[in-house]
């Protein structure tokens, strides 16, 4: 409670100062300060806008070495940063963090990447400038104002394999103080597939009655349909003198059937396994950048209703439900930040962010003998309070160091300060080759169905907790604007204590429990390179490959547990993605391809055939032509996924597509 007192103290004397006491003060750097010592991976503005077909988890497969576990198009896909789970990866959108109280993760599925202008990663200790429990790290998202005057339109159909369809419209308009903007994405499949199915096996008989062979029986990927719907409203206001004013609000609605493992002999016709899903997500902000002060408030609100079906027919033609389950969530946000600048060469930050989670989950009720009803769930508030002080200094022009405090209070959880230092340093000015290097703490409460959830939360649960350390060097070289290279390589390493683990327990269901010490660490590595050859020739490219052991390194909860020593479920030791992009004039060829190895599905990293997936390679590649006529911008693209026609799994018993073809037509006015 004394470092909480401290930090409060500390971010009201800095609220406190106005900008009459700090005139005469003169900055002339202010971005350099603000990413001081930083790990952050910048994802490319044309990798986002490269296909409405496109998610987020598409988007950071193939332009990141983080982990992507994904159930297939239009199914849950997470994201894991140097080797953690997807709960340690905490995700934000505007400045309002998006990640589920409820469920501790984000499902990137279902952000389009057509709908984010500005993506970055934030790996280990930084992540702590935006939010505490990101373990492994964060994920920033953003919109942002066209910044042009006048009316601009953009339509972009697309039409794929499976009978697919895309749809993308984008209608804005501006002026010198108001930018407003509306976006359209709307998805639909019956996304029914065909693949080889490994897990079954159909034998050949002769006339006798001999079995002479065998043969892996192609099916059809069933119950798998979706229809994806996102709006997304944009209101930018510059108040001239008095800061800018900016609205957003997202709404996704979205009704998806959960297809049958390729272990399920059922008959898709006898049953229906749906789920659905509405969100908003809204987020009013204000700044105003001063001459060395910059001021920031916002107020956010999500709503989400999940609803999940299972019926099934008994034998007797009619569907009786199974499971109904049902859950709201209602997330209310303030947040207010300070930044000071009383020297070109010091930022000071202050900032508080409040947070108000109502959760509601129920999966049914029981009825008793006497005919009382209780139903199964839980129904939880809870407030979280996060401060947070900074100070960026540069002694002198190549050093800069970071030092970052936080304090978090989650409901009646009071988390010991989270302290971060960070720094680099410029050896080489003349290929800018520095040194970067962090150590940090970090906490992470448990989600409320980890303490809550009927049958089997657990309230009892501790804090995950962690020490996280990195090193790491860049360098960047460019020639006469016609070639240019950078490249990063670091070294990280972290031990979180009391990892949370769902194990089944002897009633019959599962139970989260503090069990394991992991040890994670490893390699990441970035390239990039970038040609022109003149006459409108450009060759450009970004290659990833990260080495993530994961290790288990806590006590067997009993006799038979073989999970001490072992990689972490889920969680590959090596992965790998690379782009390629050629433009000439109006012509542009796009090649894709990321890597994962082998993946243990169980903690006992059995190598049995359903205890490990096998490593694979993924290749998508496209085409695009661009036309001018009159004020119209005309684009037609042609796209290849899985251009090898992998046979593939991501999760265990989940199938996953071969080749498959897509055609996008766009006009932008």
């Amino acid at each position: 409670m004394k470092g909480i007192f401290v930090l409060i103290m500390v971010s009201v004397a800095l609220s406190a100062m106005s900008q009459e006491q700090l005139r005469g003060l003169t900055v002339t750097s202010r971005a350099p300060l603000r990413e001081t010592a930083l790990g952050r991976t910048l994802i490319d503005s044309a990798a986002l806008a490269e296909s409405p077909a496109l998610s987020l988890a598409d988007v950071l497969a193939y332009n990141t070495s983080v982990f992507v576990k994904s159930y297939g198009r239009a199914t849950l896909s997470t994201v894991s940063f140097r080797g953690t789970s997807p709960s340690h990866t905490r995700v934000s959108w505007n400045g309002l963090d998006i990640s589920s109280p409820m469920l501790g993760s984000t499902d990137f599925s279902t952000i389009p990447s057509y709908l984010v202008d500005r993506a970055s990663m934030l790996h280990g200790s930084s992540s702590l400038t935006e939010s505490a429990g990101g373990l492994g790290g964060a994920v920033r998202l953003s919109t942002a104002p066209r910044r042009e005057s006048g009316w601009h339109a953009q339509y972009v159909q697309g039409i794929g394999s499976f009978s697919t369809f895309d749809e993308y419209l984008r209608i804005a308009w501006g002026n010198d103080r108001w930018q407003t903007s509306t976006r359209l994405v709307y998805s639909s499949s019956p996304n029914d597939f065909k693949y080889r199915n490994h897990d079954k096996k159909e034998n050949i008989y002769d006339d006798d009655h001999n079995i002479v062979g065998s043969y892996y029986p192609e099916e059809r990927n069933r119950s798998g349909a979706f229809k994806d719907f996102h709006a997304l409203q944009q209101v930018y206001y510059d108040t001239r003198g008095h800061g800018r004013l900016g609205l957003n609000l997202w709404y996704t609605s979205s009704d998806r059937e959960l297809p049958l493992l390729t272990t399920d002999y059922s008959d898709d016709t006898a049953f229906e396994n749906r789920q659905r899903n509405q969100t908003l997500r809204s987020t009013l902000g204000w700044e105003r950048t001063g001459l060395h002060t910059k001021w920031s408030a916002t107020a956010g609100y999500i709503h989400t209703w999940t609803a999940y079906d299972y019926r099934r027919d008994p034998g007797n033609g009619a569907l009786a439900t199974l499971t109904r389950s049902r859950s709201s969530i209602n997330t209310l946000m303030a947040k207010g930040s300070f930044d000071w600048f009383p020297t070109d060469r010091l930022m000071v930050t202050a900032g508080v962010t409040a947070y108000h989670n109502a959760v509601e989950s129920h999966d049914g009720d029981i009825t008793s003998a006497d005919g009382s009803v209780t139903r199964i769930g839980y129904d939880r508030k809870r407030a979280d309070i996060s401060m947070m002080t900074s100070l960026r200094w540069r002694p002198v022009q190549r050093v800069g160091m970071q030092a970052v405090l936080r304090g978090d209070i989650d409901g009646d959880r009071h988390t010991p300060l989270i302290p971060a230092l960070m720094a680099d340093a410029v050896i080489w000015p003349e290929v800018n080759l520095t040194v970067k290097g962090s150590l940090s703490r970090n906490y992470r409460v448990p989600s409320l169905n980890d303490l809550y959830y009927m049958p089997g939360g657990n309230p009892d649960l501790r804090d995950e907790r962690g020490w996280t350390y990195d090193l790491g060097l860049s360098a960047e070289w460019t020639r006469d604007g016609i070639v240019r290279l950078a490249a990063s390589a670091g070294w990280f390493d972290s031990r979180i204590d009391d990892w949370i683990l769902w194990l089944p327990t002897v009633k019959g269901f599962f139970s989260p429990r503090n069990i394991r010490r992991v040890h994670a660490y490893g390699v990441e590595t970035e390239a990039t390179a970038a040609v022109s050859l003149g006459r409108g020739f450009t060759v450009d490219g970004t290659a990833n490959w990260s080495w993530t052991p994961s290790i288990n390194e806590g006590e067997p909860v009993s006799a038979a547990d073989q999970s001490v020593g072992k990689q972490l479920p889920y969680v590959p030791r090596r992965s790998a993605s690379a782009t390629v992009r050629v433009n000439y004039r109006r012509w542009s060829l796009l090649y894709k391809w990321c890597y994962y190895s082998e993946r243990f599905t169980m903690s006992s990293n059995s190598p049995s055939l359903t205890g490990r997936l096998p490593k694979y390679y993924m290749s998508n590649v496209s085409v695009e032509r661009t036309f001018d006529v009159g004020r119209a911008k005309l684009s037609c693209k042609f796209a290849v996924n899985n251009l090898f026609d992998e046979e593939y799994l991501s999760v265990l018993a989940r199938p996953m597509p071969g080749i498959n073809f897509e055609l996008f037509l766009g006009v932008s006015i």
